[in-house]
């Protein structure tokens, strides 16, 4: 297995709104067989999360790994670096320059690079399924199955302005990383999962609710490893999402699309809703018909994806 990431540069990088870069970092890290001796799976990550997918602080162990749902022994994962993400060292701090789309060109860029001619699956949560989406309109031909976990096609009028309110903490807190972290935290959980967790218990030592230190802590956590250039890119990102973008119509650039699309939606998901994503499988399965839609039942909202590995290893077994 390889352990640190590997860097390309990329040359003459112009973005969707015309910023030129004549030199763009990208890092990768492959697991499991060397690349081209197994079926390759893309795997795109969320927010905070980067190309160790895998190993000791690997933040999709419970789901990839030996005899694990996506078998290391049998598939070759593939994880970029989503560019100013943090994880390589490379920062980027115009963030605004760049969109969704803009990241899932690179990431094609990369696969041009590796000599890859198709993967097996592309699979990813959240803004990390949201650049899967991007990556099979631009390309339909570039993988056998497409994944999207805890996402959609678009960001919402929702999400957007949940993306606003975090990108106005990162730009005005004086603790931006906490603070911002604290509030993404209210997306990603549920009322329901508060009360579960919480029962309105108290931390006698600080004397504060404990929900109020659980929320603290994470913002602590969060900002001893994360850089606030990068939340900025990668919420930049999440509220970017959008295949139709200065495109053709859904129907024109999914109609294209080969690959098996298995949508896979949070039934209290409060940021890629369910609604939004049976929706979207609605509209594909009037002229498609390899796509699905399954559903993680959970009281943990859009952290669910990384909370219920039963139920994922369920609805991915048929695929892997």
């Amino acid at each position: 297995m390889e352990n640190k990431p590997t860097s390309i540069t990329l040359q003459n990088f112009t973005t969707e709104s015309g910023a030129f870069y004549a030199a763009l970092n990208l890092s990768f890290q492959v697991f499991g067989p060397a690349l081209h001796t197994g079926p390759i799976v893309l795997v795109n990550h969320a927010l905070t999360g980067n190309s160790q997918v895998v190993g000791d602080n690997g933040w999709w162990n419970d789901l990839i790994g030996v005899h694990k749902t996506i078998d290391t022994n049998k598939y070759t994962i593939l994880a970029f670096n989503v560019p100013g993400n943090g994880f390589d060292d490379a920062i980027i701090e115009n963030y605004s320059d760049f969109n969704t789309r803009d990241i899932a060109r690179i990431f094609i860029e990369g696969i041009h690079f590796l000599k890859i001619e198709r993967l097996y699956a592309i699979i990813g949560g959240s803004v990390g399924g949201g650049i899967a989406w991007e990556l099979v309109a631009l390309k339909p031909k570039i993988t056998q199955h497409l994944i999207p976990i805890a996402t959609d096609w678009k960001s919402t009028d929702w999400l957007i302005a949940n993306c606003f309110l975090q990108e106005q903490i990162l730009k005005n807190s004086s603790k931006p990383i906490e603070d911002a972290r604290i509030h993404a935290m209210l997306c990603y959980r549920t009322p329901e999962s508060f009360t579960a967790k919480f029962q309105r218990t108290t931390n006698e030592e600080l004397a504060i609710f404990n929900v109020e230190s659980w929320l603290g802590h994470h913002g602590k956590k969060l900002q001893k490893r994360f850089q606030i250039s990068s939340y900025k890119m990668m919420n930049q990102l999440l509220k970017t999402i959008d295949i139709t973008r200065n495109s053709d119509s859904f129907e024109e650039i999914t109609s294209k699309i080969e690959a098996d699309i298995h949508i896979i939606g949070i039934n209290s998901d409060l940021f890629f809703t369910a609604n939004e994503n049976k929706a979207t499988y609605e509209g594909l399965k009037k002229y498609k018909n390899n796509v699905t839609y399954q559903e993680i039942v959970s009281i943990h909202g859009h952290d669910a994806f990384l909370i219920e590995y039963k139920q994922l290893d369920n609805l991915l077994a048929a695929i892997f």
